[in-house]
């Protein structure tokens, strides 16, 4: 069953329910109504010609016979009202003409003014029993009846309505709901039928968002977004691969020249020894390069997994320092740092290390001789906050946004010089979004570089 008839044929059978219960309460309402004015016209003649009665000797008679002439007592034809007065054994005293030969039903378990059905020449009456008592004895009853015919005749041509209009009225409702949810489901359909188009090779389409501000609005913009998302990540993956060829080219073609300038006659011990130290320090390059690749590999997959425990930021700001004291030295850098005592911070010591490390390199690598690089930590309300600036070469405003993005270098051939791949910064940014530590970055031109990195305490 489609989506669009198991709307219409849930809400048909709501609805179904819903009909069923109000066309039965019309028809009790309508049965109730008709026999409630039957038992009062009833008791209305029985009470009228209860001060119609004689007591002679032993019978009860009618004393008004002029009553008779009326035609409801004298015919049958025409709303007949059948009286009878009978002892109190039943036995019949009086009758309106009407009955001929006929008796009405004389019951002796209904002594008190009680309404029931019975039968008089094959046709249903209604009755009432009353009891007549004179002076508080019991001389007999007045039974009062009335045809019940066209009682009947109505309630049944309302329940055959009733019965007909039923399943009309549902199969009615089925088919304007069909068509409703019809024209309410036709975004879904635009919405399946443009994300089957969408493969790989066109992302850029987008689902069009229909009028209406609603759920189905919301959903096209969740399906928009999240097509957005994986075009990103599509080019990103596209970039990716195309750098990281491009970073295992280079070095691979480097060392293929090499080998072939070796091969090609025979050079001194020297010319070997120093080819083969080339050779060694590019497939170092290529094996840093690989291992940064699967470091960022593992940070998407291994984001749940945080060592988290107290750190003492001023005792690994010094580990890193010392590790880095050989480029320190070679360049007659000075290291300071500004702290208030020993500043800790709960977080994953691996990859806090990695990040201040791979901070600590780039100023290091972008500064230049005799400069300066300042640590700075404070601590604020439920917070503390890491500076390390440095008085390098700096970036430009317009390639802030990107200095994230893996083997992304600003200005690579303006300073061959520095070495690098590009993929220190996106390592440190994916360390800090796992380690829920807030980086931000500034920096001008020839004047250096200011990152913080700000932890929760």
């Amino acid at each position: 069953m489609t989506f669009k008839n198991r709307i219409a044929f849930n809400y048909m059978v709501a609805t179904a329910i819903v009909v069923a219960t109000v066309f039965a309460i019309i028809y009790l309402i309508v049965h109730t109504t008709v026999y409630y004015n039957l038992d009062r016209f009833l008791t209305y003649e029985a009470e009228k010609h209860l001060g119609e009665i004689v007591n002679t000797h032993d019978s009860i008679l009618f004393i008004n016979k002029a009553e008779w002439a009326e035609r409801e007592h004298r015919e049958v034809q025409v709303q007949p009202v059948f009286i009878q007065l009978t002892d109190p054994d039943g036995h019949v005293m009086d009758k309106s003409p009407n009955l001929k030969e006929q008796s009405l039903q004389f019951d002796q378990q209904k002594t008190n003014e009680e309404r029931f059905n019975a039968q008089l020449n094959h046709q249903s009456i209604r009755q009432i029993q009353v009891p007549y008592r004179p002076l508080g004895e019991l001389r007999g009853y007045i039974v009062t009846a009335m045809s019940r015919e066209d009682a009947k005749s109505l309630l049944r041509n309302l329940r055959q309505v009733l019965l007909i209009l039923f399943p009309i009225v549902l199969i009615g409702l089925f088919i304007i709901t069909r068509i409703i949810a019809g024209k309410s489901i036709r975004p879904i359909r635009v919405i399946t039928e443009t994300a089957d188009r969408i493969t790989r090779n066109n992302l850029n389409e987008r689902i069009n968002p229909p009028k209406n501000k609603d759920e189905l609005f919301t959903l096209t913009a969740s399906i928009n977004q999240m097509l957005q998302r994986m075009e990103d990540a599509l080019e990103r993956e596209k970039q990716f691969t195309s750098d990281a060829s491009h970073e295992l080219r280079t070095p691979l073609s480097i060392l293929k020249g090499t080998l072939e300038v070796l091969n090609r006659k025979i050079r001194t011990t020297e010319e070997y020894q120093e080819k083969i130290q080339y050779s060694i320090a590019e497939i170092d390059r290529m094996s840093r390069t690989v291992d940064q690749l699967l470091m960022l590999a593992r940070f998407d997959k291994d984001d749940k997994f945080l060592n988290l425990q107290p750190l003492s930021l001023p005792a690994i700001l010094d580990e890193v320092i010392s590790r880095n004291a050989q480029g320190i030295e070679e360049k007659n850098l000075k290291i300071a740092l500004d702290h208030p005592g020993d500043v800790e911070v709960v977080s994953d010591p691996y990859y806090m290390d990695m990040i201040l490390e791979n901070l600590l390199s780039n100023a290091i690598k972008y500064s230049p001789r005799d400069a300066q690089i300042l640590i700075r930590l404070e601590q604020e309300a439920g917070r503390v906050r890491c500076v390390i600036q440095d008085q390098g070469i700096g970036i430009k405003a317009e390639d802030m946004p990107l200095v994230f993005n893996p083997f992304y270098r600003s200005e690579p051939l303006s300073h061959k010089q520095i070495s690098g791949n590009g993929l220190g910064l996106s390592i440190v940014k994916k360390a800090c979004q796992l380690a829920n530590i807030q980086i931000s970055l500034h920096s001008m031109v020839n004047q250096g570089t200011e990152v913080e990195l700000v932890f929760s305490t």
